[in-house]
């Protein structure tokens, strides 16, 4: 578990009244989720397992969402090779096994644009009223799904429609927007502290979107030269959805970051879309080949996909692929820790890091905090003054000390500020261990370190 799933955990366990006082303050773009891990918890309390499940059947949901867009496009093997080549893309299954709601988003709007495109063929309202309440849904979810509009209408606008269909999705954009207006309006008002954290997006974004971008395009091409089934309107379909949302928020972190690629993961349909359209296609042209080389040619393509893949599967279900792990951390601190010892997080924010773990929380005293997260409404809870925290860290014999790896940036902040000087000063180190994206350092006055 890291830090953003343990958000999620200790969230989710508040009563519904500290939740929903939470969201009065900060992550309202989460508030449905929360809501929804709530009411999983309440039904079953299964830890991890029952964290991770809803992802898991989001992604197995959304799998089967583009196989049916597939389908319906480009025919039914094509549809299923879609649904497949999503199922196994990097960025899919490390959302899918993760506590957040990307998963649950993707699955909506993909299923959203199921009901797009059975709208703008049929035109029948009961698909119009689908497709608002899926992509509604999906918005609360995170409002970012709301960007997938551009991409809808971007296909509209290359299909040539006829003035109904352009007015019954405009109507239907109009009211995923006024419903969703309540949250944007919260969420604003919060963005500061929800997204201050966000840098503009680095070199190495833009050239994996960039990279994505042109596979999907020379792709998308080759299909319309082949005149394979469904590739023109696959094509003004796949390519708005990988490259509008994206695009688009990537453009605007220039001036105000906040792109960052789980809040459009839902893009990854329309690099799939085209992909099992192309093997569809592949597979059709077999009997051009002797047998021998059609096996040689399935051999090998099985070897690559299983070299390319393989290791990045293995790689995004390891403690590695994550910013931190709070589990190692917990059970480093539960090793060290003796009754009466205080704890500090340096910074406030690393709290999160044993919040999901009150039992072992629970044995320490947090030197530094003045009101419980549920308490103040926060996430982390709030932090007395320097001079409180000095006098109780001066207080305590032997302290838990909890911080970020070496050479990250310190925080500037007094209390911050305060809790290093005072260590360093009246302290020395007796262990230091190190685990995945964290440090714990036990400190005693001098002299009477023990093992």
């Amino acid at each position: 578990m890291w830090r953003d799933e343990s958000v999620t955990y200790q969230v989710a366990h508040r009563s519904l009244g500290e939740l929903w006082g939470l969201l009065g303050e900060i992550d309202a773009v989460h508030g449905l989720y929360y809501l929804l891990m709530h009411a999983v918890f309440a039904a079953w309390d299964g830890g991890l397992t029952a964290l991770r499940l809803p992802s898991v059947l989001a992604t197995a949901l959304a799998a089967a969402g583009v196989g049916a867009i597939g389908t319906r496009l480009a025919g039914r093997r094509a549809g299923t090779l879609a649904g497949l080549v999503f199922a196994v893309l990097p960025l899919t299954q490390q959302y899918a096994q993760e506590g957040r709601s990307y998963a649950l988003v993707t699955a909506g709007v993909t299923w959203a644009t199921y009901f797009f495109l059975r709208a703008t063929a049929d035109s029948r309202a009961r698909w119009w009223t689908a497709y608002v309440l899926t992509l509604h849904l999906a918005s609360w979810l995170h409002e970012f799904a709301a960007l997938v509009l551009l991409a809808h209408g971007l296909t509209l606008w290359r299909s040539r429609p006829e003035r109904r269909d352009v007015r019954r999705w405009a109507g239907a954009a109009a009211g995923v927007g006024l419903g969703l207006l309540p949250l944007a309006v919260l969420s604003a008002g919060q963005a500061e502290a929800q997204l201050g954290w966000l840098g503009r997006p680095s070199a190495g974004a833009w050239l994996l979107f960039a990279g994505l971008s042109v596979v999907a395009v020379l792709l998308c091409r080759r299909l319309i030269r082949a005149g394979a089934p469904g590739a023109v309107p696959l094509t003004r379909l796949a390519l708005p959805l990988l490259i509008a949302p994206a695009g688009l928020l990537m453009t605007l972190s220039l001036v105000k970051p906040w792109y960052v690629d789980r809040y459009v993961l839902y893009g990854m349909t329309g690099l799939a879309l085209p992909a099992g359209a192309a093997l569809s296609w592949a597979i059709g042209q077999r009997h051009r080949l002797a047998p021998a080389a059609r096996a040689l040619t399935a051999c090998l393509a099985a070897g690559a996909a299983v070299a390319v893949l393989l290791p990045w599967s293995l790689l995004v279900r390891s403690p590695e692929s994550r910013k931190d792990d709070v589990v190692a951390v917990a059970r480093v601190v539960e090793r060290q820790a003796r009754p009466g010892d205080g704890v500090l997080f340096l910074p406030a924010r690393r709290r999160e890091w044993l919040l999901s773990s009150p039992g072992v929380y629970g044995r320490l005293d947090d030197l530094a905090l003045a009101e419980s997260p549920a308490a103040s409404r926060t996430l982390q809870g709030t932090e007395r003054d320097a001079a409180a925290i000095r006098r109780a860290v001066l207080a305590a014999d032997r302290v838990i000390a909890l911080t970020d790896p070496p050479g990250q940036p310190l925080d500037p902040f007094p209390q911050e500020d305060i809790k290093r000087r005072t260590l360093r000063t009246h302290f020395e180190v007796c262990e230091r261990t190190r685990v995945q994206g964290a440090q714990i350092v036990v400190y005693a006055r001098p002299g009477r370190c023990t093992p």
